[in-house]
Order: C-alpha cells, then structure tokens, then sequence
C-alpha cells in the first residue's frame, strides 16, 4: 500500500454515532488524536508521520443482504490476489469483535513474513462456536 518499503501504512479506527463531537470533528483534529495516542502508547514517533487521511463510515457494522449469499465467489476471487488481505468487519463483511478484528491483522502479517499465499487461516478466525472473552 505505500511505494516506499522503508515505510509502512498504519489504520487507525475511531467508533462514535455520525451525531457525536468526534464524528463532527476536523479532518486534522482526528488525524491529531490519532497520532498523539499512537506516540503516547509507543507505537510510532508522531514526527515520522508523513500524511493521513480521514475516512468517516457512517453504518460500519455488515449487512447480510442482497447477494450477500453469494460472497464466497468473491472471497475465491479475492484469495487470488496475493498482495490483497481482507481483514477485520468491513473488509471480511463479517461481524468480529474488536479483538479478533486485530486477529485478523496480526495473521496477515504472519503470512506476509512467511510469503504464505494461503488465507484459510485468516478466514477460520471467529469461526468457533464458543465466545473467546471472559467477564473476570
């Protein structure tokens, strides 16, 4: 996704309602939040940021309607492109949670590394019948 392969593309998401301070926020203001929390936390150093888009989903959550039943013709179409990873809700248009969302990231990246055009593995996340989070 970038042209330079010393440097990398990072997704940050914010959830809110379209009505709320956040959703009505400045495209930088956002773009500042999000760097600030990144530095904060250590994962980036906010002057290596070199741009940024905003991008505001109103309705993010998947909707199973229309052709919807047909999906697994385009997920084989899109298993052939091996620089293309379909991760997290709207890119799997599957209702994950938040961590296994991240899940989906952080397989991709495995297969990245070990040059794995397989993605079965990214697709069998959140299949279990048993809910991974507990209340304790």
């Amino acid at each position: 996704m970038v042209a330079n392969p010393g440097n990398i593309w990072m997704g940050v998401e914010y959830f809110c309602y379209d009505t709320g301070d956040l959703w009505k926020a400045s495209d930088q203001k956002i773009t500042g939040l999000a760097i600030s929390e990144l530095d904060k936390i250590g994962i980036i150093d906010k002057s290596d940021v070199l741009d940024s888009t905003v991008i505001r989903v109103p309705r993010s959550h998947p909707a199973y309607l229309g052709t919807f039943g047909r999906f697994n013709e385009i997920r084989a179409y899109t298993d052939t492109l091996s620089n293309l990873f379909l991760l997290g809700r709207n890119g799997m248009h599957r209702y994950n949670n938040q961590d296994h969302s991240m899940l989906t990231a952080m397989v991709a990246v495995d297969n990245i590394l070990a040059n794995s055009p397989d993605k079965s593995n990214l697709w069998s996340v959140n299949t279990e019948m048993e809910y991974l989070e507990s209340t304790t």
